[in-house]
C-alpha cells in the first residue's frame, strides 16, 4: 500500500498531519463557529416562534375585542330603539290623555255655558213676563181708563200669562 500510495505522489506522513489539522480545524469551526452560529439561529428561531404566537395570541385578542364592541353596540342599538319606542307610546299616551282632558274641559265649559245661557233664558223670560204683564196692565187701564187694584193687576197678569 505505501507503493501504491508513492505512485501516486502522495506521502503518509503529510496526509496523517493534513488529516489532524482538519480535525483540528473541524473542532474548532464547531466550538467556536459552528457552536454558536447554531445556537444564535435556535435562539432566533425561538424569538421568531414566540413572536408568531404573540402575534395570533394579539390577532385572537383583538377578534375577541371587536366581538364584544360589537355585541356593546348591538345591545346599545337595542336599548336606544327600546328607549325610542318607550318614549313614544309614552308621548302617544300623554297626547291621548291630553287631548281627553281637554274634551272633558271643553265638555264641562259647554255643559257651564249651556247652564248659564239656560239661566239667562229663565231670567230675561221672567223679566219679558214681567214687562208683559206691565205692558198688558197699562194697556188694560187705557182700555178701562181706569186704576185698578193690585189684586185686579195680578189677576189680570196670571190670566194673561195663561193664555
Amino acid at each position: 500500500m505505501q507503493e501504491l500510495l508513492s505512485k501516486l505522489g502522495i506521502d503518509w506522513k503529510l496526509l496523517i498531519a493534513q488529516i489532524v489539522n482538519f480535525l483540528v480545524l473541524l473542532f474548532v469551526l464547531w466550538k467556536f463557529a459552528y457552536g454558536p452560529v447554531l445556537a444564535m439561529l435556535e435562539k432566533r428561531q425561538k424569538k421568531i416562534e414566540k413572536g408568531l404566537k404573540d402575534a395570533d395570541e394579539a390577532h385572537k385578542k383583538l377578534e375577541e375585542s371587536e366581538e364584544k364592541q360589537k355585541n356593546i353596540l348591538r345591545k346599545a342599538r337595542e336599548e336606544a330603539k327600546d328607549i325610542v319606542e318607550k318614549a313614544r307610546k309614552q308621548a302617544e299616551k300623554s297626547k291621548s290623555e291630553i287631548a281627553a282632558e281637554a274634551k272633558t274641559q271643553a265638555e264641562k265649559i259647554l255643559a257651564g255655558a249651556k247652564s248659564e245661557i239656560e239661566q239667562e233664558k229663565a231670567k230675561t223670560i221672567a223679566e219679558i213676563k214681567s214687562e208683559i204683564g206691565g205692558l198688558v196692565v197699562a194697556a188694560t187701564e187705557k182700555v178701562i181708563e181706569e186704576k185698578m187694584s193690585s189684586e185686579k193687576d195680578k189677576k189680570l197678569i196670571e190670566e194673561s200669562l195663561k193664555s
